[in-house]
């Protein structure tokens, strides 16, 4: 024993074979056995030319040796399997939901998550005469009832309204919600086809332009092709108020490509856009208020609101993901919309 550990020691005719003298024998306890498992003494490993006895010594030897790099392979193994998690058991693992237009680019994928935003968005300078900040706090809630059934809470959250040189001015947003439904999930052509609807209720501040007419539907259809690591995610819709004196009606287009360089890295460039289909009896704006508010003007009707974006998306963890968009508003001035950056996070559950 040595330090309380067992001392290997091989027999006399399998040390005499293998040319090593007890003095050297002497410096291998069995705590550094292993040392001598992996590196023998490189000698001739010919069995035939051995006694009997050393014969077996070096056979026994062997299949020593055999078990511990067996054992070391299957513990290597085992992990790096921990350490490097599977993100990417089917082509929907590398598929991104979007992070531009929150409220309506709804994406075609049934997942449970939860998903806490904040943008920041400011208005050209010649719709309200000067420059105005906006920022939206929110948290977005998806439950997957089956593998083809979600319902979804797409807009809530508390904003915060400032116009250059004026004070701010805070309130609550309206609140929708609604259901979607894959009316087709290919895995083996990577398409999802994903219709929905969602209502929204006015339930928010009218200081914020929220609680406003009598709400609207919000019907829609997205879709997503995959080609292994590219994406192409798109969504049109239109919204149809209960209260037409109040609201606009509009129609509402999305598209997003995204390519998975890596679980850290999956970029992508974004379009959206409104048309106003309708006017309303409110201000005489000739811009609608994008994605957030409905102003229900009525000097809208035919305009078309486009804005562009690019960013990416961190697959932080197989259930974790961070997102960060910057948009641009590419219609003509005086215009809602001058840009706007998002972030968000989404953690998937179930």
């Amino acid at each position: 024993m040595v330090h309380g550990r067992p001392v290997f020691r091989p027999p006399v005719a399998f040390t005499k074979s293998w040319k090593i003298t007890r003095t050297e024998h002497a410096k291998f306890p069995a705590g550094d056995a292993v040392a001598t498992f992996l590196w023998p003494r490189k000698v001739d490993s010919s069995t035939s030319n051995l006694e009997p006895e050393a014969a077996d010594s070096l056979t026994t030897y062997r299949d020593m040796r055999t078990s511990k790099l067996q054992k070391l392979s299957c513990t290597l193994a085992a992990t790096a399997t921990i350490v490097a998690p599977a993100f990417a058991d089917s082509w929907e693992d590398k598929a991104i939901a979007p992070v531009t237009n929150p409220v309506f680019f709804e994406t075609p994928l049934i997942q449970s998550e939860v998903r806490p935003i904040f943008a920041a968005h400011r208005t050209d300078a010649d719709f309200l005469g000067v420059e105005a900040d906006v920022r939206l706090y929110a948290a977005q809630i998806r439950w997957a009832v089956n593998d083809r059934l979600a319902i979804i809470a797409v807009k809530d959250g508390y904003i915060q309204f400032k116009p250059e040189g004026a004070s701010t001015t805070e309130g609550w947003a309206d609140l929708a919600a609604g259901l979607k439904y894959a009316v087709i999930k290919d895995d083996a052509r990577q398409l999802v086809v994903t219709p929905g609807v969602t209502v929204e209720v006015p339930t928010g501040d009218e200081k914020v332009f929220q609680g406003n007419g009598g709400g609207q539907a919000n019907l829609f259809v997205s879709a997503m092709k995959g080609w292994d690591n590219l994406h192409v995610t798109a969504n049109i819709g239109g919204t149809i108020p209960f209260d037409s004196d109040l609201e606009t009606s509009k129609l509402h287009y999305s598209a997003m490509v995204d390519y998975y360089t890596c679980q850290y890295f999956i970029p992508f460039v974004a379009a959206n856009a409104f048309t106003t289909i309708s006017d309303a009896k409110g201000p005489a704006f000739n811009s609608e208020g994008f994605d957030l508010i409905n102003f229900g003007s009525s000097n809208a009707s035919g305009r078309t609101q486009v804005a562009i974006g690019a960013g990416f998306r961190s697959r932080l963890t197989k259930s974790l993901d961070i997102g960060f968009a910057y948009e641009y508003g590419v219609s003509p001035d005086n215009d809602i919309f001058k840009d706007r950056f998002t972030v968000d996070l989404i953690w998937r559950f179930l």
